[in-house]
């Protein structure tokens, strides 16, 4: 049984992080991408807007199956230059034992800007 690694985080760390649910509303190629990804605009609703994203989730998605679908991502992280390609937000997912990226989504329907509890 893996063990949770050091060093731990308190309640006020937690909050820093803003995770909240985005509607993915464009999927493209992104050829220039060392590993193969996507590019996608997310729409985080009124408060966080439409951020931009590079997300490595190709093996498991297609660019038609991600159009529209909810996702759960990073919104405070710094913008970070990936190629040509200025990234907004952090998607998240968890990695399979072959490396695929699974996304984290919500099972219902939410509000795009709902932040994780």
């Amino acid at each position: 049984m893996e063990q949770i690694k050091e060093p731990l985080i308190n309640w006020d760390d937690f909050q820093k992080v803003e995770l909240r649910v985005g509607t993915i509303v464009e999927v493209q190629e992104f050829p220039e991408a060392l590993k193969p990804a996507y590019r996608l605009r997310i729409d985080f609703g009124e408060e966080v807007g439409v951020k931009k994203s590079s997300a490595q989730i190709t093996d498991l998605y297609s660019k038609d199956e991600l159009l529209g679908k909810q996702i759960v991502a990073v919104v405070n992280f710094p913008a970070r230059q990936i190629g040509p390609f200025m990234s907004e937000c952090l998607v998240t997912g968890f990695h399979r034992q072959d490396g695929a990226v699974v996304l984290a989504t919500p099972d219902l329907e939410i509000e795009n800007g709902a932040r994780l509890a």
